[in-house]
This record gives C-alpha cells, structure tokens and sequence, in this order.
C-alpha cells in the first residue's frame, strides 16, 4: 500500500507532469532544442511513472471490488469464482506496486544516453577473439529486439571470425540504462572450435559501456587535437584501401588515442572516431565528478585476466552466472540470441534496491 511518503512524492510527480506537459507548447522551449529535448527526457521518464501509478490505482479498485463482491455472493460457485478473480488482480496489484517503486527511485541523468560499447578479447587467443565475436552478437540481437539502432565504429578482426577488439554504438531509448552494467570482464567456458581434443577451456573477454556524449557535454577544441590518416588494413595486413582512409585522432591534453579504419572514406573514419573521442573524454569527465563511479568501472574492466570476472558461460551446462548478483540461469543459449531481459531485470532491481536502502 502507498503510504504517505510515498504519496507525497506521487502528488509531487503528477504536479510536474501537468506542468511539463504545458510546457512542451510553449514557443519559446520549442525554439531552444536543447530545453526542449530536456523537457521531453523528463516529461517521458515522469509518464512511465504516472502511467504506472494509475495502472496501480486501477488494478487495486478492481481488487477491491472483487473481494467485496465475493464476500456478498451467496452462491458458492459465483463466490469461488469472484475469490480467484481477487486474488489474480491482488497479484496484479502486487506487481504494479513494486514495479511503481522501482520507478520512483532516482534516475540517473545518464540512463537516456546512447552509447558506444568496447569489446576486446582477453586471456584465451583465439577462442577469446571468437567469443568478443559471440558477445558482439548477443548485443545487436538484443538491440535489434529493442528496435535500436547499432552501428560498428572500428573493428580489428581475426582471419577465423573473432575480433581482438570491436567497438560500435547503440542508439535508441534508454540504451544506457539498460546496458550500464555489461561493463567487466565475462568469462567463457566451452570447448573451442579450434580445440579438437575437446577440452573444455576458460577464456574471457573485456566490455567497456561508455555513454556518448553529445555536442552539449563535452567541448573539445580543434587546437588540441592530433589527427593522421593512413592506409586501413584488413586481417592479415592485405591492403583493403588504395587510399589514405584511415584515421587516427591524438587528443593531445589527455594523451587518448582513437584510431579508425572502418569505411572507406576519410570523413566518415574522422567522424566517427570524434565519436568514440568525445565518449571517452565525457566517461573521464563524469568519472572526476564521482570518483566512487570511478572506482566500480576499474574493478569491473580490469585487464581481461581469467580471475577478474562479472559473468561466466559455461557451454556445456547451458549456465549464465552473473556473480555480482548471485543469479545462475540455464538457458545460455536463449541468452546468446539476445534473450537478455531476465538478467537486467535482475541487474537493475539489485541495483534500485540498494539505492532504495541508500
């Protein structure tokens, strides 16, 4: 049941939703595109609340209506029947209400924020290159299923379908928020596909989720940049470019590097290792601001060593663990075709229950 905190800070919402959503006709926020696009983030994440909330009210009126109904009812069978329609909408009420509170946690500004995901082979050569491959795919068939939109920025490719390293974006509504925690080291146990004595061997790849930065975040002048192009390789070194495609970006102050290689033409790599540049500085940014942020991204990248793990698949058991959570589920092959939503779920409830406790 709602107490009266808890409706405190419901009055609180409505209020401001009926106030933003005066606001987004106003001329002036139109004209501004950046208030107007910070009007609508808010205005958005305030309506799953208040959507919510009333889909709550709802449900426990009918509950209500049903226990009173069952309660009058002199006929056995109408009675039995009116107890199971209670109880089916007490659970419905019971799910609302819960899922009412994890939308009232505090949301953290970055959640709406597209993102740029770095996958790089770890401890394990081959198999290691051939499972960021796997990895890189679970996240576009997850994407996909979202409706978002992911894009390779650079990818440095083995001569047997794994990648050392591969970078892309995601867009799309609350990419970020749901993304956030992929960042660490996974762990894969499974016999490779180079392996024919059929051991079973332990490899692990690092992920790095960096929200990306838009033109607003993070300025970077054109004085402290380095910029290079080249000729791009493909695996093996053969020369996929007659031209001086490739570009590599020095942003001098920091030191940061971004190399990229991955079109044809020269704008398009300049532009898009900009991109992974500005998400790169705007992560360090945010990472001054919180230096306990700070500290949880280094535990969780970490060097790619077999011991330093967020998550194992293991193949032969059909078994994902994520160890920060405690959760095991047996269905690592729904999981690899980007059947991710249990694990999220279950990510981002354990993380709102401990700011909830906070």
């Amino acid at each position: 049941m709602i107490d009266e905190r808890m409706q405190n800070k419901i009055d609180r919402i409505l209020a401001r939703h009926k106030e933003l959503e005066a606001s987004l006709g106003d001329p002036d926020i139109v004209k501004d595109q950046k208030k107007y696009k910070e009007v609508m983030q808010e205005f958005s994440h305030l309506s799953d609340q208040v959507d919510c909330h009333s889909k709550y009210i709802d449900a426990l009126s009918q509950y209500n209506d049903a226990v009173e109904l069952s309660e009058m009812e002199e006929d056995a069978e109408m009675r039995e029947m009116a107890e199971e329609e209670a109880a089916s909408l007490k659970e419905k009420a019971e799910r609302l209400f819960s899922d009412l509170n994890v939308l009232l946690v505090p949301r953290d500004p970055l959640d709406g924020k597209n993102i740029i995901m770095e996958i790089r082979a770890g401890t394990g050569g081959d198999e290691a290159a051939l499972f960021a491959a796997d990895l890189y795919k679970m996240y576009s068939r997850y994407a996909e299923n979202k409706g978002w939109k992911s894009e390779i920025m650079e990818a440095n490719e083995t001569g047997i379908g794994g990648f050392k390293e591969i970078i892309f974006s995601i867009s799309g509504k609350s990419v970020y928020g749901d993304l956030r925690y992929e960042s660490g080291a996974h762990r894969v146990q499974r016999v490779p596909e180079t392996e024919s004595g059929g051991r079973i061997h332990t490899s692990a790849v690092t992920v790095a989720v960096l929200p990306e930065a838009e033109d607003t975040d993070i300025e970077i002048r054109q004085e402290d940049l380095r910029i290079d192009v080249f000729r791009s390789s493909g695996p093996g070194g053969q020369s996929v470019n007659t031209t001086d495609s490739a570009v590599r970006i020095t942003h001098i102050p920091t030191g940061v590097i971004v190399t990229c290689q991955d079109e044809k033409s020269q704008i398009k790599n300049k532009a898009k290792a900009l991109r992974v540049l500005k998400a790169r500085l705007f992560e360090a940014e945010e990472e001054k601001k919180n230096a306990e942020r700070a500290a949880n991204r280094k535990s969780q990248v970490g060097t790619g060593d077999r011991s330093e793990r967020i998550r194992t698949y293991n193949y032969p058991q059909n078994r994902v663990t994520d160890h920060r959570i405690n959760l095991t589920l047996y269905k690592l092959e729904a999981i690899m075709l980007g059947d991710l939503r249990e694990v999220f779920d279950a990510l981002k409830l354990n993380a709102q229950e401990e700011a909830l406790e906070d």
